[in-house]
């Protein structure tokens, strides 16, 4: 009984820690509260008489949860496709509170949170591990089963993806970087004139089916009506390199929604392909792009 205690007292010392660990690997409250559930369902399914350091032990087996649930999760996104399109963000279904969500959300960063999830599994957990809680990549390796040596250029990778320092160099990119911020400033700020400045005078702007569903008129033609539907709009959307083309992503609360591919000539956008289908977007490499 005293032993039973003594767990007890210690997971709720680091429940704090290990709710901080998988959220920052899975992104999503609810999701984290089930890891850190079975977590504990674990420590207290197993002898650690002869654990040493139990917040080790702890962060390990939750590092061992997310990383199983993150590879649940990308086999789902590339296996299925719901009929009734996009997953709710967390929280909606699962009775988290939206403001708490925002809240651990805005505490990683939004940004991060975006990149985080286009990384493969083992990716995301050697860099969470390593470069935001510090574990060696001796200690994170037997967790992605991989040698340290495998584990470092894991973290690595990840880190360039982070940074956005692996984005392929185009002489044009600072001048399409250029047109996107315009677009991007005159949309937030209902600058109808501004967008017409930025968008030729035939772009074509395309949905595809789940966009469609959520919201996005599946065909637009001509200047003037693009730049009627984004007036006011693209308040949740970044800039970033999609497939290594220039490209905006819209995720509200750090969730990916959609992705807009631009197609860019000269200082003016001439297409636009609003991509929400989860299939396609699980397929797509994506690095966001700094300030």
């Amino acid at each position: 009984m005293r032993d039973e205690i003594f767990l007890t007292e210690r997971f709720a010392e680091k429940r704090g820690h290990l709710r901080a660990v998988a959220y920052r690997m899975l992104g999503s409250a609810s999701e984290a509260e089930d890891a850190v559930q079975e977590t504990w369902l674990r420590l207290a399914r197993t002898d650690t008489s002869d654990v040493g350091n139990i917040g080790g032990w702890l962060t390990t087996v939750v590092a061992r949860v997310c990383l199983d649930m993150l590879r649940r999760r990308k086999s789902r996104r590339e296996d299925q496709l719901d009929d009734d399109g996009p997953e709710p963000a967390a929280g909606e279904a699962a009775g988290i509170d939206p403001e708490r969500e925002l809240a651990m959300a805005d505490s990683v960063g939004l940004a991060l949170l975006v990149v985080l999830e286009k990384l493969a599994p083992a990716e995301r957990i050697a860099f969470v591990l390593h470069d935001m809680f510090d574990l060696s990549f001796d200690d994170i390796a037997p967790i992605v089963e991989r040698t340290p040596v495998a584990t470092r250029q894991l973290a690595s990778r990840a880190r360039r993806r982070v940074q956005g320092t692996d984005e392929p160099q185009d002489r044009d990119r600072t001048r399409q970087r250029q047109v996107v911020e315009a677009f991007l400033a005159a949309s937030r700020g209902g600058d109808f004139a501004g967008l017409l400045k930025v968008l030729d005078p035939g772009v074509v702007f395309r949905a595809d089916a789940i966009a469609a569903q959520l919201g996005a008129i599946a065909e637009l033609r001509g200047a003037q009506a693009v730049a009627g539907s984004f007036k006011g709009r693209a308040q949740a959307a970044l800039p970033a390199l999609v497939d290594g083309a220039i490209g905006l992503l819209v995720a509200p609360q750090g969730k990916l929604r959609v992705v807009l591919v631009l197609k860019i000539e000269g200082d003016r956008i001439v297409g636009i392909d609003a991509i929400a289908d989860p299939q396609r977007l699980a397929r797509m490499d994506i690095v966001l792009l700094g300030n």
